[in-house]
């Protein structure tokens, strides 16, 4: 299900005639915030506008930005706002589509203006203008230019005939926008005795801020030790942490002001003196209760400046995704919300992939969809688990198609233009099409986006690995594998199948014995079944040949069928089906 939002179309066309204007051309900032703002929000990131963020991009601040001495980006908001009523009461009062940054935050919102006549004018046109009404948000496909051009400010006042035309106008404008919502949502929300102002209110203001079923845990850092290398674990730390979708870091030092409702669900960096004068240590606790989740200590070697990086990338990835400690944190303490339950659900399934884990993940991603979830997290999960259900013939949901996989991954990164979970499953679903071009230049977005994040470095060497390059990928899968322990299994299965195709026949049996827990796809098996054999295991490759038998018939009559329609490259194909039969799957043909 779509959410609905605002016409992009025109709300661009708007910003753009508001930036020209008269009233914006002499405030340089003005434009660039504004710019700013409603871009991002356009992209779906209206919930990460805030002070810091903005602070940073719009007016070079550092990491070191402090909005309790720093006023710029308040003050700033506060001349921008007061620069759009000016522009809307005068030259830009025939807009259709007013913007505003509502007080006390900075995502900016849209409603239809209705034309309005000047001052002295109104009494004459009251019956008329109690008619038109003003608040209605643009719909898509309407028309994205103001009906007449707004009279220049040295114009005398119009005529009466004049006021009747754009009264007309108006009141045909909002005809037709009745007539799409309707055509839209199916007339339920105005033909079935729907209050109409309600209906429109909430489209309207429904993109401005995410639900609270879709907040995430909050991250902040504080540092205790005043040390170079202390400094710069810090500065590694809030660059990995800025790139993590799963969670909402707080840009500067935790001060001991937080909210006492978030604080359950609020967690903190601690970068505390090591053992010794050149250590560092890093502790990650609960802001709540204090409880430790984890302690690690930094040596000097695993500080110095070509080595902190990859250190703290470890920590991270153990810590941040829906695998690692927070998440599990939460969720034993019954705190979740709506979409952190989701995202433990849909590690459940990757970690156990079966059909009770697939199904039990995808219903709680497509209630948040149902419900209009802002968040690009919600539709790039749902993007995978869709094509799993497509190519691994699970049951629900029930007429699953490629098609409809990509119409979600096309949505998240509508949403998330720069989220490394958005561009990755953009990756995987091209991978699992066999477009092995588009899936490198996807995964290699998404492992850009965030070099901290060893699964966005996974499904890279992934995407590499089945496109047949094999000696790119198979060295980044193997590094995955070896730092991050809580690792799903088709990191195992992605590196089982470089380093077979190298010949590495013990680091291939070895990832193929990681297999083991999953007993409910064919390839995974049939990787047990090559690994037993090339480690010399004759009676598990008997007992394996057995199992593939009784439970995936259809793949053991002709494994070549699978590995083709799942678009392996043919070199890779033509290896396993030979390992398969040398294993005593079948006979050669």
């Amino acid at each position: 299900m779509q959410h609905a939002t605002p016409a992009a179309p025109a709300v661009r066309e708007t910003l753009e005639r508001l930036l020209a204007s008269e009233t914006f051309g002499r405030s340089e900032r003005a434009r660039k915030l504004l710019r700013y703002l409603v871009e991002r929000e356009q992209a779906g990131e209206g919930d990460r506008l805030k002070g810091f963020s903005i602070a940073m991009d719009v007016f070079g601040r550092d990491g070191d930005f402090d909005p309790s001495t720093d006023a710029v980006v308040r003050v700033q908001a506060g001349r921008l706002r007061e620069l759009l009523q000016h522009y809307f009461a005068n030259e830009g009062i025939a807009e259709p589509v007013r913007i505003a940054i509502p007080r006390g935050g900075y995502v900016p919102s849209y409603e239809l203006n209705a034309i309005r006549l000047p001052d002295e004018q109104r009494q004459a046109e009251s019956a008329a203008s109690a008619i038109v009404a003003p608040g209605l948000p643009e719909e898509p496909g309407l028309a994205q230019a103001p009906l007449m051009s707004p009279p220049a400010a040295s114009a005398p006042a119009p005529s009466l005939t004049r006021h009747l035309r754009f009264f007309w106008g108006a009141f045909a404008l909002v005809i037709a926008m009745l007539g799409v919502l309707i055509l839209r949502q199916g007339g339920d929300a105005l033909l079935g005795g729907a209050d109409t102002a309600s209906t429109v209110e909430t489209t309207a203001t429904s993109s401005v801020a995410s639900p609270p079923a879709e907040n995430l845990p909050l991250i902040y850092i504080a540092v205790k030790a005043g040390s170079p290398e202390a400094a710069r674990v810090a500065a590694s730390l809030r660059s990995g942490l800025a790139g993590f979708d799963t969670i909402d870091f707080i840009g500067r030092d935790a001060d001991g002001t937080h909210d006492p409702a978030a604080d359950a669900t609020s967690f903190v960096f601690d970068i505390v003196p090591g053992p010794t004068p050149s250590d560092v240590t890093i502790e990650l606790q609960n802001v709540a209760t204090g409880r430790v989740l984890l302690s690690r200590n930094l040596t000097a070697e695993d500080n110095a400046p070509d080595a902190v990086e990859d250190s703290v990338a470890n920590i991270l990835t153990s810590t941040i995704p829906a695998s690692g400690p927070i998440y599990g944190y939460i969720d034993q303490g019954g705190l979740g919300t709506g979409l952190t339950q989701c995202l433990v659900l849909n590690d459940r399934y990757y970690l156990d992939q079966s059909a009770t884990t697939h199904e039990a993940a995808y219903r709680c991603l497509e209630d948040l969809a149902r419900q209009g979830a802002r968040s690009s997290l919600v539709y790039s999960e749902l993007a995978s688990l869709h094509l799993e259900a497509v190519t691994d013939h699970y049951a629900y949901p029930s007429g699953a198609t490629i098609e409809q996989a990509m119409s979600f991954a096309h949505r998240a990164v509508q949403i998330g233009p720069t989220s490394p979970y958005a561009h990755r499953a953009y990756g995987y679903l091209n991978s699992r099409l066999g477009n092995t071009d588009e899936a490198i230049r996807w995964m290699r977005k998404a492992h850009e986006l965030n070099p901290y994040d060893l699964g966005m470095a996974a499904a890279y060497g992934y995407g590499l690995v089945f496109a047949g390059r094999y000696s790119e990928g198979t060295p980044i899968m193997a590094h995955a594998v070896e730092t991050f322990s809580g690792h799903p299994t088709w990191w195992d299965y992605g590196l089982f199948v470089g380093a077979f195709m190298l010949g590495d026949t013990r680091q291939a049996a070895i990832a193929s014995e990681s297999l083991r827990t999953t007993a409910t796809k064919s390839h995974y098996l049939a990787a047990r079944l090559i690994g037993a054999k090339l480690a010399g295991r004759d009676q598990l490759a008997g007992q394996l040949v057995d199992e593939l038998v009784a439970k995936f018939p259809k793949f053991a009559a002709d494994p070549r069928a699978t590995f083709v329609d799942r678009k392996y490259p043919a070199d890779l194909t033509d290896r396993l089906v030979q390992a398969l039969h040398a294993a005593g799957l079948g006979n050669p043909s």
